[in-house]
């Protein structure tokens, strides 16, 4: 029997009907692999490059900045595609737009680790952006349209798990478990992870209801922007991503040079310090129910500048613990924003979460092009005082939080994460 014809009998099925019918052919542990492997290979593919910038670098013989672009143009790409992706999702199956969207990145991988010219690397990696929400964005609105409460807070689990495991995923390719100098091959690596996730995410995930057929008209974007508490999220998520992408993107050119003379393979195990976000997300949660989301962007935020503070004095031991303390701070700060995006929600949610992701990687995109000239004229100090510049949007937004009413929750229906 082919794939297409054994999901058909779950066509138009929803909610507890898709549950109960899809989890009776295959175990929910099993549903909840092929969403953390689809996006964890996706995510996989975004920060190859970023552990070995200064191989790159010197390969083609560029400034820093310019290297930096075959990590920016990803983000960028990611942050464009993501709205017609998510209206996309809305509108056919998901099966179709994850087999085209894996296709298309594994072949720009492909063609990444091929070529011999920066700007056909820079411009496969900008394709790559562009269907990335293929796999992630459109999963997140099959996820958030068919599954039931209950069972969405456990699969998005996943997903977020994923993304965390894919950013380290990737740069753990790129700079460690392939040698730096052979970090053509990192691509071909993470081209072969999406083909096999993708495949089997066409080939296993059930069949289920679009979201244009379920749910009634809602707020349109500029409506969603006109709302000052979902503006406050998106400023927030902007601003924190921006100083982040910033932080790890030039962290290799920092530590490359005198007085650390780190390796790339030393480099890539700092990135290690990412698994922190796994573990924050939750506390933050705990954390806002106490103090606030806007406590919690605050207390991110000064966290986030003590650490950027320690990244200026000149020892490994320090560096270390400021990492780890950017991403504490960075985790609480976007776990609080969303906190509070989904708290103003009362419906749109879908394009809410859109907008939220297109803040979060523009701000990403606009952190690593601009801090690229700050490094370039100041090296890491300028990189720094950019950051702290940057952190200022969090804080602020978050003590004007602080004294805004909080809004009633609104009702239950799961917002899907997409960043």
């Amino acid at each position: 029997m082919s794939p297409n014809r054994d999901r058909s009998w779950l066509s138009g099925v929803s909610g507890p009907q898709f549950e109960r019918k899809a989890m009776n052919r295959q175990s929910f542990f099993t549903f909840q692999a092929l969403v953390f492997s689809l996006v964890a290979a996706a995510l996989t593919t975004v920060y190859i490059t970023q552990p070995v910038l200064p191989v790159i670098q010197h390969e083609f013989g560029v400034s820093p900045s310019q290297a930096s672009y075959t990590v920016s143009a990803v983000i960028l790409g990611i942050a464009l595609a993501n709205l017609p992706f998510g209206m996309l999702a809305d509108r056919f199956p998901v099966q179709g737009l994850i087999l085209v969207g894996g296709a298309v990145v594994a072949a720009c991988g492909l063609l990444c680790a091929a070529t011999s010219s920066l700007g056909l690397l820079v411009g496969a990696r900008f394709v790559q952006g562009l269907f990335v929400p293929a796999l992630t964005t459109c999963l997140a609105a099959y996820l958030s349209t068919n599954l039931p409460l209950e069972r969405l807070n456990v699969a998005m689990g996943a997903y977020v798990s994923a993304t965390v495991a894919g950013g380290l995923g990737g740069r753990l390719l790129g700079g460690f478990i392939h040698p730096p100098l052979h970090w053509r091959y990192a691509f071909i690596t993470a081209s072969l992870l999406v083909v096999a996730a993708a495949l089997a995410a066409v080939r296993w995930l059930p069949a289920g209801k679009l979201a244009e057929e379920r749910l009634p008209a809602s707020d349109g974007f500029l409506a969603l922007l006109w709302q000052p508490g979902l503006r406050r999220a998106f400023q927030v998520a902007f601003g924190g991503f921006f100083v982040f992408s910033s932080i790890f993107n030039y962290l290799p050119f920092y530590l490359h040079r005198p007085p650390f003379n780190a390796s790339t393979e030393f480099i890539t195990l700092l990135y290690l310090t990412y698994i922190v976000g796994i573990f924050i997300g939750p506390v933050a949660g705990q954390l806002s129910n106490r103090i606030g989301n806007g406590g919690t962007m605050v207390l991110g935020s000064l966290v986030f500048a003590l650490a950027i503070t320690l990244t200026l004095i000149k020892s490994l031991f320090a560096i270390v613990l400021a990492l780890v303390l950017v991403c504490a701070g960075f985790f609480s700060i976007h776990a609080a924003a969303a906190g509070s995006l989904n708290r103003n929600l009362t419906g749109s949610r879908g394009r809410a979460n859109s907008l939220y992701v297109l803040a979060y990687y523009l701000g990403g995109a606009a952190g690593i092009t601009l801090s690229g000239y700050a490094y370039g004229q100041a090296g890491w100090p300028g990189v720094a005082a950019l950051g702290l510049i940057m952190l200022t949007v969090p804080l602020l937004t978050g003590l004007r939080e602080m004294r805004t009413p909080a809004a009633p929750e609104a009702p239950r229906e799961k917002l899907s994460s997409g960043a």
